[in-house]
């Protein structure tokens, strides 16, 4: 019965430690360089471009025969409202130390959503789906096609104005160690019924 709350936990806290990066304002993920860049050029916020992107994601699955889930459209809603509600909440810092730490706060919050929304296991996100849905149809190694998938959209949103700095090399090379460090924790495991 924890699963669904566990989810919409997990992808609420996914969108905030995003909010807070972006007010760090040192680099951002791949994706929100892209969301970034497009806000530069589009009348829309930050979240509600997340959203918008998620679902322009999810229509590149029909070709490549991705089924979304529950999961799927949840991430979709609610990382991108949450994002906003972040930005409207956490004011943009003057000193370099608050945006040292608003860095570091939302990487290491990125990493612990991500652990508590997958490991409620209701199946992938609008881009984890892409990711799977290219490596089944080209064949390549699921590292080549993520590493295509994030270079590809950190150039596009770079080229449209978006973040790029420490920050960003500071999220790829430690959000996936502090996620595999929190799955455990949070993996469901459907219980057992005694025989």
């Amino acid at each position: 019965m924890r699963r669904i709350p566990q989810l919409l936990a997990g992808l609420a806290l996914y969108g905030f430690s995003v909010a807070l990066t972006v007010r760090a304002a040192l680099g951002v993920n791949p994706w929100a360089v892209l969301n970034q860049g497009l806000e530069r050029h589009t009348p829309f916020s930050f979240g509600l471009l997340t959203t918008l992107v998620g679902a322009a994601v999810l229509a590149l699955w029909i070709p490549l025969r991705q089924r979304p889930t529950f999961g799927t459209f949840a991430n979709i809603a609610l990382v991108g409202a949450a994002a906003d509600v972040g930005l409207w909440l956490v004011p943009q810092p003057a000193g370099l130390p608050v945006r040292i730490a608003l860095l570091t706060a939302g990487i290491l919050l990125n990493g612990l959503s991500i652990a508590v929304y997958v490991g409620a296991r209701f199946g992938p996100g609008p881009r984890d789906g892409l990711m799977t849905g290219l490596t089944a149809a080209t064949g390549r190694s699921l590292r080549t096609v993520r590493t295509g998938i994030e270079i590809t959209v950190l150039a596009t949103g770079w080229l449209l104005g978006g973040t790029v700095g420490v920050g960003t090399v500071l999220y790829a090379v430690t959000v996936g160690p502090v996620a595999q460090h929190y799955v455990p924790k949070w993996a469901y495991a459907p219980r057992r019924t005694a025989r």
